[in-house]
């Protein structure tokens, strides 16, 4: 089944969920001292959940991505409740509604903290997504939906219809240093990538890369992209000298599980150009990157149909690139 909505294509592939569907909130993981994983996921007949990333600062704690659910944006609240300190700041990775809809309920929390994000949004808003509310609509109105498939997309409609309130207080339209929070993090802009504007944060102190959809497991999503730049971003940010890199979906990595994502996906995209079938690109793919992939014994499988999907049906379908990239 394959929504044309509000999502990424992690939709195509409701059916290999692996969650528990209840609403309890995900648990929050130390990546290291002042640094807190939130992991994201995908419930059975539910929409993803991007990763959040909590970077503790000197006055306050500062966000990168909220998330779809409300268990993964109460496990947000939680968290600050349980550390005694407000959100100071939210930092979007990029407007995928699987790494902003919660904004605004973490606003309402705490309305003093400013948002921080490139303008991406504006132009989404008026395209893919727009395009993704009416296509959404069309499958409720049909009846075929799983109920739970059903309640996630009369959300993403309604997050869709009060987009005004995702966008940022200070627009990321540069790569520089800046001061969050009492905070200095390196704030990187990636132009033309997985969305027409990506931002991605290091920080000096802990040497943690947070990178959002520049990488993601179990495949590259590409719904949105533009290859291009995609590759530019991912040196870039080799070049920086991380020691843990957390990604928008999926277990942090190490440089060297980083150095074997980034040599896969250029392997896939090249793949994607040949003659070669999707089928022998995905497996490639899988190959590749099974040792990034965990215990899970599913993994492999939907790595695999990811892939060959985006090469069939997003890469190839458009000339090597997803229908959003106007690069």
């Amino acid at each position: 089944m394959r929504l044309r909505a509000i999502l990424t294509a992690v939709v195509v592939l409701l059916c290999v969920s692996a969650r528990a569907d209840d609403a309890t909130p995900p648990q929050p993981q130390s990546v290291t001292r002042g640094v807190t994983l939130i992991p994201g996921g995908i419930r059975p007949n539910r929409q993803p959940d991007g990763n959040t990333v909590i970077f503790d600062a000197p006055s306050g704690l500062i966000v990168m991505d909220t998330g779809r659910h409300k268990w993964q944006r109460q496990a947000i609240l939680d968290f600050a409740k349980a550390r005694g300190k407000p959100i100071a700041a939210i930092i979007n990775s990029h407007w995928h509604l699987d790494h902003v809809s919660g904004n605004p309920d973490i606003r309402a929390a705490y309305p003093g903290l400013k948002v921080y994000a490139s303008n991406a949004i504006d132009n989404a808003l008026t395209g893919f997504l727009a395009r993704s509310a009416a296509g959404a609509r069309e499958q409720l109105a049909s009846g075929d939906l799983p109920p739970e498939t059903a309640d996630d997309v009369r959300g993403d409609v309604a997050t869709f219809e009060n987009g005004f309130a995702l966008k940022p207080d200070v627009v990321i339209d540069k790569s520089a240093t800046r001061t969050i929070a009492g905070k200095r993090l390196q704030v990187n802009l990636a132009p033309n990538a997985a969305t027409d504007g990506d931002v991605w944060v290091y920080d000096p102190a802990t040497r943690i890369a947070a990178v959002g959809d520049l990488v993601t497991f179990p495949a590259p999503f590409l719904d949105t992209a533009c290859l291009a730049g995609w590759s530019a971003a991912l040196k870039r940010v080799a070049a920086t000298p991380f020691k843990t890199l957390i990604p928008g979906h999926g277990a942090p990595t190490t440089r060297v599980q980083f150095a074997i994502y980034r040599t896969a996906f250029d392997a896939m995209i090249a793949c994607s150009a040949s003659t070669r079938s999707e089928t022998e690109c995905a497996s490639d793919w899988t190959a590749a990157v099974q040792p990034l992939l965990g215990i899970d014994p599913a993994g492999p499988r939907r790595a695999a149909a990811y892939a060959a999907y985006y090469v069939k049906d997003v890469l190839r379908a458009h000339g090597g690139k997803s229908a959003e990239c106007h690069a």
